[in-house]
């Protein structure tokens, strides 16, 4: 059955196209992801879907009766002040209504004298019991507990303000709400950003078991690769259609892409050879003075204007220059850690943990949320000094680091004045530089402060770049680029010789990149030796 089907989509914001005839069926039980770059127009379709934006043309059909649930990247605030509790048990709002009848009709036959008033509300109790049992009303309470605690919304967030709620926050209660409400159509927007690695774990498996229909838009590739089965490439207002998950796109889209390339290449000595011909034709005509040979040039000429032009594709889509220099390497023992202890409070991060960190490894750091990821870094990093334990760095070691939350000391400075602020290059070859990096023409003069999260770490990584780094420290480095820029920075970190530590929650970087997992399990830091999905393996077979 159709769920939605939107036919020749167009919209614009100003002078840009965003879509430009797009088209989609969403078919029901369809798991469906809606892939492309950045400002491509994804987060556009998922909120025309739910009738948060208009179309300037084009049409839209949605199955009479279905209901549509969408989880937006940013949440406005609530018009009244709202605790959480309150603001989740409002997806029950047909089930507490029931409630309060059956309550209602409880109290009624408790005091009805009359036999027949008795047996009529004995009846409407029957059939409302009925309904109350047919939308889940008996399992509410056990639902409830169970998606709050995967999504880590305790007791103590329950009872929190949902308006003063972080960004991460409002995601995890607004992702718990939309699956506690269990609507026919699933609209997901970025729904892994700010989830650790369990909560996307018990998504995926939510996702699995949904009966509905799912349009996600997505960065994570291991969790569209689990939940997907079908992968819509918006590319330049269009849809191109795939019919598997995201690996089964990567080789069916090289696939196409060097099959549109042959037909460009015999298309283009199609087209020569008609020219050629057009030219021959002309000269005989001349020097012959017989007007035949001229109509055979118009023939050719009328054919060669009628035909549909192949685009010539770009076999080389990567762009950005992201190579590190390593000259000056480190001492093989880069970072050595004893007997760890670290507390907030009351609260124990660390107890006796100890990590040992040799010259060219890549480990990545991984845990539940708030189990001290963050905290080792600013460790490591010198910027907290309150624990107790032994931390030694090794010899030569010259830090690169990148936030999870990109802050500049100068929001006002240009992406110009900021590259050249410690490097000493001319104006033209800064802005050569910055070209390749995606920051062209009038971007070099956008504020700093005014980027996106992906620009802001396309900007970063360039600037690292420049310097002689031999020790890079990356928190969430994966966050708020797209899948493009993941790939030419999973390319670059391979090739990097130095040694690398990073924290991710992105199981396919992790795979691509880390040599080395260290979990943080009960304050302490356990190493496994390989990738995630190493790691997980390993996992399965101490538990079995």
């Amino acid at each position: 059955m159709i769920e939605i089907e939107l036919n020749k989509i167009k919209k614009n914001y100003g002078l840009r196209n965003v879509l430009d005839g797009f088209s989609l069926q969403l078919k029901t039980g369809e798991r469906i992801a809606l892939i492309g770059q950045n400002g491509s127009g994804k987060s556009t379709i998922l909120k025309i879907i739910a009738k948060q934006e208009s179309i300037d043309s084009g049409t839209i059909n949605i199955r009479s009766g279905a209901k549509i649930g969408i989880l937006n990247q940013i949440y406005e605030n609530e018009k009244e002040d709202i605790l959480v509790e309150d603001f989740l048990y409002k997806s029950f709002e047909e089930i507490l209504k029931i409630e309060k009848k059956l309550n209602k009709l409880e109290t009624q036959m408790s005091t009805e004298a009359n036999t027949d008033k008795l047996e009529k509300l004995i009846n409407e109790y029957g059939r409302t019991q009925e309904r109350f049992s047919l939308i889940g009303g008996y399992e509410t309470q056990e639902k409830f507990n169970k998606i709050c605690s995967r999504f880590y919304i305790n007791k103590d967030l329950l009872k929190q303000n949902y308006n003063l709620l972080s960004g991460g926050e409002k995601t995890r209660v607004n992702l718990a709400k939309l699956l506690l409400t269990q609507p026919d159509i699933l609209l997901l927007d970025e729904p892994t950003n700010h989830l650790d690695i369990h909560s996307l774990e018990f998504l995926e498996e939510l996702i699995l078991k949904y009966k509905g229909t799912v349009l996600i838009v997505s960065h994570d590739r291991y969790f569209l690769d689990k939940v997907i089965n079908k992968t819509i490439l918006l590319e330049n207002g269009k849809e191109n259609i795939y019919y598997g998950n995201y690996s089964y796109f990567l080789k069916e889209d090289e696939r196409r892409t060097l099959a549109q390339f042959e037909r460009y290449k015999n298309q283009q000595k199609q087209i020569e050879k008609m020219k050629e011909s057009i030219m021959t034709l002309r000269k005989f005509g001349d020097l012959a003075g017989n007007e035949i040979f001229f109509k055979r040039a118009k023939n050719i000429e009328k054919r060669l204007e009628k035909m549909e032009i192949i685009d010539r594709v770009n076999l080389n889509k990567k762009a950005l220059d992201l190579k590190f220099n390593t000259k000056n390497r480190s001492g093989n023992d880069v970072l050595k850690i004893e007997n760890l202890e670290k507390r907030f409070n009351q609260k124990i991060i660390f107890k006796d943990a100890n990590l040992n960190l040799n010259y060219g490894e890549k480990a990545c750091l991984i845990g539940e949320n708030g189990s001290g990821k963050s905290t080792l870094i600013k460790i490591i990093l010198g910027q907290d000094i309150n624990f107790d334990g032994k931390l030694k760095l090794g010899t030569s070691i010259k830090f690169g680091y990148i936030s999870q939350n990109i802050i500049f000391e100068d929001d006002n400075k240009t992406v110009l004045d900021y590259f050249l602020e410690e490097n000493n290059f001319s104006e033209t070859e800064a802005r050569n530089k910055l070209a390749r990096y995606g920051f062209r023409q009038e971007n070099v003069f956008k504020k700093i402060g005014k980027l996106s999260g992906g620009e802001k770490v396309r900007i970063i990584l360039m600037k690292l770049i420049q310097k002689d780094i031999n020790f890079l420290i990356l928190d969430e480095p994966t966050n708020h680029i797209d899948i493009d820029t993941r790939e030419i920075l999973e390319e670059a970190l391979k090739e990097y010789k130095g040694t690398v530590l990073f924290v991710s929650h992105d199981r396919f970087f992790i795979n691509a990149i880390a040599d080395r997992v260290l979990n943080i399990e009960n304050h302490k830091i356990k190493s496994y030796y390989g990738n995630y999905d190493d790691f997980k393996m390993k996992n399965i077979i101490s538990m079995d």
